[in-house]
């Protein structure tokens, strides 16, 4: 009996080891399934997007230029004598006839002085022979008078008349030398580094006192080959008879910014550069806010107004691999897809797409490092300032 019960409690032991069992087994099952559903019901990345739009992009050529006053002058003393005075700024804006700069007037005042004085003793003595020769002439058909005195009266007449027109001249002279003790400007435009001082004496002979420049508008000198030119001249003359311009001229500064004004082609060289082939052309560009400089080295831009839709996408978006560069799209269904791409010319923070995008395609800009081909992810269009390339939210105002 006892052996019998000794065999039903192992039995039952048993039973309750292999029911323990069965039921931690069951207990991990359900675990992983349950970790297998939250790792489903995980959110995707999130990314941001830029929803591809067309602009209208016209054909390009790109000229390395420099920048020219339109006018310039070197101010110059024409008289000697001390410089007394400087009535501007090293670098001012100055006006039209403005007083810039003036030289002791003393010695020219006492110059003009005399020669007022000796034009009215010509005067004198012109009126004199011309009382003279009157009375001569009175008396000379009565026989008081040889033929001989009426002529020597004549002459002193004519002399005493160019006399007096001599007088007029060195009168002239001395109120023109006396003018040029007053320097001002021949036009309205930006005064640089004084060369002389006050206190120094100057000349005809001392060279530039400063340099005047006037920078609005503003030229831009650049080259061109000599083929192009010849296209650029029959593309002109067609369009001259449908009177239009065929170019949008704009600039590109040094910092890579594109100037705010448009600019005009208003000269083209009448001969080919030896040893370059090319012909020197130059455009003309409204600076009213003095932003251009003359020397600068800037980058021109002509482009035909006669524009096709295009794609433009942000910079940021564009990879590259041993394919070439390709950017990673969002497909219709969240999924990642590569997307070789066909690149043409940067415009400010943007990229020209020639071919592999098409409208309202959404290219991925932030987020990248996360993704890759195929996954599925949760996409936030945002908005991308096209000169600056800064992202924000469409809800940011």
């Amino acid at each position: 009996m006892f052996i019998q019960l000794n065999k039903l409690s192992k039995f039952s032991s048993l039973r309750f080891v292999k029911s323990a069992v069965i039921i931690t087994a069951m207990l991990t099952i359900s675990a992983c399934g349950q970790k297998d559903q939250t790792a489903q019901k995980a959110p995707p990345p999130a990314v941001s997007t830029y929803v591809v739009s067309m602009d209208k992009i016209g054909d390009y050529r790109e000229f390395v230029a420099r920048t020219v006053a339109s006018k310039e002058v070197e101010l110059t003393a024409r008289v000697e004598g001390e410089l007394i005075e400087r009535l501007f700024k090293e670098g001012a804006i100055v006006e039209k006839g403005q007083v810039l700069l003036k030289i002791d007037p003393t010695t020219y005042i006492t110059a003009l002085e005399s020669a007022k004085a000796d034009l009215a003793s010509k005067i004198a003595g012109a009126e004199g022979a011309a009382r003279d020769l009157k009375r001569g002439k009175e008396v000379a058909g009565q026989g008081y008078i040889s033929q001989s005195d009426l002529d020597k009266l004549i002459t002193n007449d004519s002399q005493s008349k160019a006399g007096v027109n001599v007088a007029k001249a060195a009168l002239e002279q001395a109120e023109l030398n006396l003018s040029y003790t007053t320097i001002s400007a021949p036009f309205a435009g930006h005064v640089g580094k004084v060369n002389f001082n006050v206190g120094n004496i100057v000349g005809s002979t001392s060279g530039s006192l400063a340099t005047l420049t006037a920078t609005n508008p503003m030229y831009v000198s650049f080259g061109v080959e000599e083929s192009e030119f010849v296209s650029y001249l029959q593309n002109k003359q067609t369009n001259q008879e449908q009177d239009k311009d065929d170019l949008d001229i704009s600039l590109r500064l040094p910092n890579n910014t594109t100037y705010a004004e448009k600019g005009k082609i208003i000269f083209a060289d009448t001969k080919i550069e030896q040893g370059m082939g090319t012909v020197e052309l130059r455009a003309v560009f409204q600076n009213p806010n003095d932003i251009i400089l003359p020397g600068l080295f800037v980058t021109l831009v002509a482009e035909s107004k006669d524009k096709q839709n295009m794609a433009l996408i942000p910079q940021a978006s564009v990879q590259e691999n041993q394919q070439g560069k390709f950017v990673l799209v969002v497909t219709e269904e969240n999924k990642v897809a590569q997307r070789i791409v066909k690149l043409g010319r940067r415009i400010n923070a943007m990229w020209l797409v020639e071919s592999g995008l098409k409208e309202n395609e959404r290219v991925i800009i932030e987020g990248l490092q996360k993704v890759k081909n195929g996954i599925e992810v949760g996409p936030v269009d945002k908005r991308v300032d096209p000169i600056t390339g800064v992202i924000s939210d469409y809800l940011t105002q």
